[in-house]
């Protein structure tokens, strides 16, 4: 039987939301991506060329560190990466999270939330960043009912 994983960082709570719908629909475990240094409002102030994540963004290279981590990740044959989307694309920590890992075998769908963007732009760099895992197609996961929830992890073959 296949074990799956949530994974999803948020800083509002929107994201996390989400998340603990998604594995109640697909009976998935879930774990928080938690920086070591935790945003505030004015962090993510993104009319503020100076705010943290303004900073963080323009500057590919860059690596948020991580509190904990995922003890079992080996145990898992799929995992659903969440995050809020920041400049059209998923926050830096995101890759972090995916640097951590072997995702050799394991198949990776991310997800996320966003107040204009879609995420086809964030599933293509993350595409590209992360060769090594199979990749689905994420989703939007902002306007989706339990119910749309529950069809897609039928659809994506995890129920």
């Amino acid at each position: 039987m296949s074990k799956t994983l949530v994974a999803y960082f948020s800083c509002s709570g929107i994201t996390e939301e989400a998340a603990k719908r998604l594995a109640a629909a697909a009976k998935a475990d879930l774990y928080k991506i938690e920086p070591k240094t935790p945003y505030t409002y004015a962090d993510l102030d993104w009319n503020d060329r100076n705010s943290r994540s303004s900073i963080e963004m323009r500057d590919f290279s860059f690596r948020p560190e991580i509190v904990g981590g995922v003890h079992n990740m080996a145990s898992y044959d799929t995992v659903f990466v969440g995050f809020p989307i920041w400049w059209y694309v998923a926050p830096n920590i995101i890759k972090t999270f995916l640097e951590s890992y072997d995702f050799t075998g394991k198949t990776l769908i991310s997800f996320a939330t966003s107040g204009s963007t879609g995420i086809e732009k964030a599933d293509a760099v993350l595409q590209a960043f992360c060769k090594s895992p199979k990749w689905k197609s994420g989703k939007l996961l902002n306007t989706m009912t339990d119910a749309d929830l529950a069809d897609w992890v039928k659809e994506l073959g995890l129920l």
